[in-house]
């Protein structure tokens, strides 16, 4: 049977961007993620938070959160991982401008985030949690495991049947998707979207100062490729 867990997120989230918005030919895409995969592999990323075993998790995670198919490059190729350890060293990781007193208690989602752990502490106590229930279930780390049961840890934890130490899967998942998403399609200069493949894959302008001309033309494709805030093309 064909893992599913990307399928709903990678078509749904890409339809409702895209709308009618003409983009790559399929042939085009699979090109571009190939030159991107290969940019990759030539001038690999050294993390700075992660540790290797990490990485490897993140790697594998994002990549089935948002994978390589026929609309473009995946997680990998776009150097998500790259962005969440870069996002690791800023404030937001340290949670320098989150209010962090007690006491905490879970109840109805109204109440806001409620523990005790920044984003480089879900991150840390969150992928040895996935590892250990990885290794229990099907005993093997989660890079290690096949597409089919990757899907089946990764929909587990989004489902919140998982518990990792203190960590609700749930919560560590929301956390996981959220950053993959940006990750993809944030500007290239925050370390992900390498290539700027995720704007190339909606036909989004970046950082140009004017493209009000195309706004609103339902079903037309914008002519001019997008350009990121350092000033690099595609």
């Amino acid at each position: 049977m064909e893992p599913t867990l990307n399928r709903p997120l990678r078509r749904n989230f890409m339809k409702g961007l895209l709308g009618s918005t003409s983009f790559w030919l399929a042939s085009g895409n699979a090109h571009w993620a190939e030159a991107l995969a290969a940019e990759a592999a030539a001038h690999p990323y050294q993390p700075v938070f992660f540790n290797g075993p990490e990485y490897q998790f993140l790697e594998a995670a994002c990549e089935r959160l948002f994978p390589g198919d026929h609309n473009g490059p995946g997680a990998k190729a776009l150097g998500v991982a790259e962005f969440i350890d870069r996002q690791m060293q800023t404030p937001y990781a340290h949670g320098e401008n989150w209010y962090m007193s007690g006491p905490f208690q879970q109840g109805p989602a109204n109440l806001g985030y409620q523990l005790p752990f920044v984003p480089r502490d879900l991150y840390r106590k969150g992928i040895t949690g996935v590892e250990h229930y990885a290794r229990q279930q099907y005993g093997k780390d989660f890079a290690a495991l096949s597409a089919l049961h990757q899907d089946e840890l990764l929909t587990a934890l989004e489902g919140g049947s998982v518990q990792l130490g203190e960590i609700p899967g749930r919560v560590f998942f929301e956390q996981l998707r959220t950053n993959t998403l940006e990750g993809a399609f944030a500007d290239p200069l925050y370390g992900g979207n390498r290539g700027l493949g995720g704007w190339l894959m909606l036909g989004f302008p970046g950082a140009r100062a004017d493209f009000m001309d195309w706004v609103n033309q339902e079903g037309a494709s914008y002519p001019i490729g997008p350009v990121s805030i350092s000033g690099e093309t595609a």
